[in-house]
């Protein structure tokens, strides 16, 4: 279908009728003591949320188009103030709090706000985004009782439902995450972003994450599933959003350093300095990490600095800029064979294998409100990085390494690109609505090159093809990539508490390849046979349209049901195709297209119950993954390749019980328990390969439990967590006998239990805990290159402790 066909479509969804009425809400917050102003309440309304926060002046204000408004005044310092509002055109309310006259605890505090508050999912609309009738998850990041220091994704997303994780560092150098069967690393099914912008190394034809910003930076981490696709990109997981934390508003410098340390050598610093002045406020931060590793040969070393500057140029206007560096270097300890981790599964036979990154990444940020219904945001960003990887990689891992060139891959990022959403609202046939409309740019131009690194054993990642003119896997490519999209959705809400949402997505994307890669054989003694070079000179230009649909219906302030249904694509490009891997070969790869579903409720009964429950289909077509073939001379080989059409069902549910409430508990207290499952079904419906239909789909653990307790006494804060994954396959073929090079085969179920604690002190704070407290011995990844290949074990038993320091 052509794209004019849809002109009378746009207009209808995007039309802009007479705008409906909205008011303001505003008012001076003072002490009632002294009538100071009080810089940093928190103004919620308690229907919906956060809606305003006071600045050192005192002075807050939002809009609404309510008429009646339970609004609550929140501070740390003075007592919880609520007052019912009826707003009649732009609304004055001056508030006056008194001071608390007892120092409370943190947990007392905690729980002030938490009986009140359960900010736990986004809003229909935020900013400039719109999430009315999606799958969302927050992650609140601060107020976590888990190992931040080290990233621990397992604790981090436990309340996130369905998420596998890769878990194979001790220090979270790396997210690795997928959920309903896409691929964890470098969780590269999802669209990933720092404050709103891209951060992975080339959205399109590289879309792997090298930077995870660290955990004590942020506030919260915002998930949407794959309905995301019309807003953010086309990726199947849908979005991960890293909100770094905020300038403090209230005083004009503010210091935080937490220094950590650990089983093998662990040690890391955080260090965070924030405020604001006028209109002018800033937050920079640096964090440094470095250890040994669970294993031989896994030393690391990183350094990351982030900065954050903001301009208020007028009460409607703000400029905002960041600037992010990441350096590491970790060397990696190799994979195993089944037979090797069974024997020991922390051992290593790989000292020269290393792995380096930088990344570079800039943002300008422009927001303007043109009126109280309209806003505007523009956001440039770019990214200048690199990745290089060297070793002996062998697919035959359970070989002695001997001691001869190393290969090494090289690449190059570097793209930049903008993005512009204008939100308004407005009213159609006498009822409110929402309408966004975007569009982005996108260019890039990466490259990567393969081909013989030295023979010593230091993390040396220059060339050696002077020295090894014939070395086999040599390849050299400039991949070069342009995206340009148009984007829109529109809130109809055809009753106050039922809501429809209608969008689409128009794409352009073109990918190119210029460069080449050699075929050279030897024989028995080491003689050039065969010296080819392959040369290519490609472009693939393709351009469709997404169409999305979301339903939300909230009977009561208790309960929302909603729904969605979205189409997504995920391309392949010539950067999938260009790399020479040891474990397997590249077949014919075509881009993956299909939709995913979402249907549920979820809701808050009283704070006594938090819970989302639902069930969600993926159907994927056209599926790239990895699949064992028999060719004509009797050798096997692995080959990745569109393995074929995919159906993905399941039932997923995250319930949080506020058992203080539930049954009274005296007010030093703070008590829940959790638990998060989801039981999934996968099959490949269809397939041009032998043997594929019926077979169960990768990354797809039956049953998948994350459970737990969080207890607080006054100051300290405890936090017990199980987590249970039943056994899932790597390759579509359903290999259960693992091969000799440990890339294929299962893996196996696992459990672990991971226990966290912290106390406060006044402007001291201590953490520690143990996670895998039981020592298991499990993985959870299979890696057909680096880290590997092979098997990647997991962490066992290690401890931590952080002292953390505020002023």
């Amino acid at each position: 279908m052509k794209l004019k066909d849809f002109k009378i479509v746009l207009l209808l969804i995007f039309c802009n009728a007479s705008l409906y009425a909205q008011y303001k809400v505003s008012g001076t917050v003072t002490s009632k003591e002294n009538n100071v102003p009080i810089g940093g309440v928190e103004i919620y309304n308690k229907a919906k949320g956060k809606v305003s926060v006071t600045n050192n002046k005192g002075y807050y204000e939002f809009i609404t188009d309510e008429k009646q408004l339970e609004i609550v005044f929140f501070s740390y310092e003075y007592n919880i103030e609520e007052e019912i509002v009826n707003v009649v055109g732009n609304t004055v309310l001056n508030k006056q709090l008194s001071a608390v006259e007892i120092e409370l605890t943190e947990v007392e505090v905690v729980a002030r706000k938490a009986q009140i508050f359960n900010l736990k999912r986004l809003e229909d609309v935020v900013g400039t985004s719109i999430y009315a009738g999606k799958k969302t998850e927050v992650v609140l990041v601060s107020e976590s009782v888990a190992n931040l220091a080290s990233n621990n994704a397992r604790q981090i997303y436990s309340q996130v439902v369905g998420l596998n994780i890769f878990q194979n560092d001790d220090a979270g150098l790396q997210l690795n995450i997928g959920g309903r069967g896409l691929d964890p690393n470098r969780t590269s099914n999802f669209n990933t972003r720092q404050n709103g912008y891209d951060i992975s190394a080339d959205v399109l034809g590289y879309p792997e994450s090298y930077y995870t910003p660290p955990a004590e930076a942020l506030e919260e981490i915002q998930i949407i599933r794959g309905a995301a696709s019309l807003q953010y990109g086309t990726q199947f997981g849908g979005l991960v959003n890293f909100v770094t934390k905020k300038p403090n508003s209230t005083k004009e410098i503010e210091v935080l350093t937490r220094n950590t340390v650990g089983s093998n050598n662990l040690y890391t610093n955080y260090t965070s300095v924030s405020g604001t002045k006028n209109k002018f406020s800033y937050y920079a931060s640096f964090n440094f990490k470095q250890g040994d590793g669970f294993r031989p040969n896994s030393y690391f070393n990183s350094k990351n600095a982030f900065m954050h500057l903001g301009y208020q140029l007028s009460t409607k206007t703000k400029v905002e800029t960041e600037v992010t560096y990441l350096n590491y270097l970790a060397q990696q300890a190799g994979g195993l064979t089944d037979n090797m981790f069974n024997e020991n599964p922390y051992q290593s036979n790989r000292a020269r294998n290393w792995f380096k990154v930088n990344w570079l990444l800039y943002n300008i940020k422009f927001k303007h409100n043109f009126t109280e219904n309209t806003s505007l945001l523009f956001n440039f960003f770019g990214l200048n990085a690199s990745r290089d990887a060297l070793g002996f990689r062998t697919n035959r891992v359970n070989q002695v390494d001997t001691n001869e060139e190393r290969d090494l891959i090289t690449g190059d990022f570097k793209n930049f690109g903008f993005e512009a959403k204008l939100l308004d609202k407005y009213t159609f046939f006498g009822k409110k609505a929402t309408y966004l409309i975007g569009t982005k740019f996108y260019k890039a131009n990466n490259t990567s090159i393969q081909g013989p690194g030295s023979n010593g054993s230091d993390a040396n990642f220059s060339s050696a093809i002077n020295d090894y003119p014939n070395y086999p896997s040599q390849s050299n490519y400039k991949n070069p990539n342009l995206n340009i999209a148009f984007f829109g959705e529109n809130i109809f809400y055809l009753k106050d508490n039922w809501s429809l949402t209608p969008g689409l997505r128009v794409e352009y994307i073109k990918t190119e390849s210029d460069g080449f890669f050699k075929k050279i054989n030897t024989d028995a003694a080491g003689n050039v046979i065969l010296n080819e070079t392959v040369e290519s000179n490609d472009s693939n230009e393709r351009s469709f349209i997404l169409f999305g649909l979301g339903t939300s219906y909230k009977p009561n302030k208790f309960l929302e049901i909603y729904g969605n249904a979205s189409q997504n694509y995920r391309s392949v490009t010539f950067s999938d195709l260009n790399i020479v891997n040891p474990s397997f070969r590249i077949g014919d790869l075509s881009d993956e297209k299909g939709y995913t579903l979402d249907l549920g409720f979820r809701g808050n009964y009283k704070n006594y119950i938090s819970y989302d429950a639902g069930v969600f289909g993926l159907f994927y077509n056209d599926r790239i993954g990895l699949v064992t073939k028999a060719l004509d001379d009797g050798s096997v080989v692995q080959e990745r390749t569109n393995v074929g059409d995919a159906r993905i069902i399941g039932v997923e549910s995250l319930v949080d019980f506020n058992l203080k409430k539930v049954f009274k508990i005296n007010s030093s207290f703070s008590f829940n328990y959790f638990i998060n499952t989801s039981f999934i079904n996968s099959e490949y419906t269809q397939s041009q390969q032998n043997g594929i239909v019926g077979n169960k789909v990768e990354f797809v653990p039956d049953f998948n439990l994350k459970t737990g307790v969080k207890f607080g006494w006054k100051n300290m804060l405890t936090s017990i967590q199980y987590t249970s994954l039943t056994q899932q396959y790597t390759d579509a073929t359903n290999s259960k006998e693992p091969s000799l090079s440990g890339v294929n085969g299962v893996i196996p179920k696992y459990n672990v239990l991971d226990f966290s604690m912290s106390y406060r002190y006044k402007f001291l704070k201590l953490e520690t805990g143990v996670n895998n407290l039981l020592d298991e011995e499990y993985f959870t990844r299979r890696a057909t290159g680096y880290p590997g290949p092979g098997i990647i074990p997991s962490a066992n038993r290690n401890y931590y402790a952080t002292l953390e320091i505020k002023f």
